[in-house]
């Protein structure tokens, strides 16, 4: 069996996003995983109350696939908090029935991490 040289996976690959714990780098999920979704309608989704006219926030979150390393999904749960694998830091949180976005929009399934958990970090 033959190694891959790296030139041969640099023109099957683009840039990929790949996401990490901030407190202990540890990988949590990467550009494949995300589920896109477009904006909502900001905070007319939400109760009457808070109401506005104002423009769609930028979404705080991002929703992903579950994933193996997630132990609360072992457990069987149907919603619960979601913690990196490896410093147990609470990274976000998920809910097999949905939840909102901070942009409006409703997710459904939701496994929700916060981008104030997390870092963004771009590889070619």
């Amino acid at each position: 069996m033959e190694a891959a040289n790296h030139s041969d996976l640099g023109s099957n690959l683009s840039t990929q996003v790949i996401y990490r714990c901030k407190k202990c780098r540890r990988i949590v999920a990467s550009q494949e995983h995300v589920v896109p979704h477009e904006r909502g309608g900001g905070q007319k989704c939400f109760v009457w109350k808070k109401r506005s006219d104002t423009e769609a926030p930028e979404c705080s979150s991002i929703f992903i696939e579950p994933l193996k390393w997630m132990e609360s999904l072992q457990d069987g749960g149907v919603e619960d908090k979601i913690f990196c694998m490896g410093c147990k830091t609470r990274l976000g949180s998920f809910n097999w029935a949905g939840m909102q976005c901070n942009c409006g929009k409703w997710i459904t399934p939701a496994f929700q991490l916060h981008k104030n958990r997390i870092d963004e970090c771009n590889y070619d």
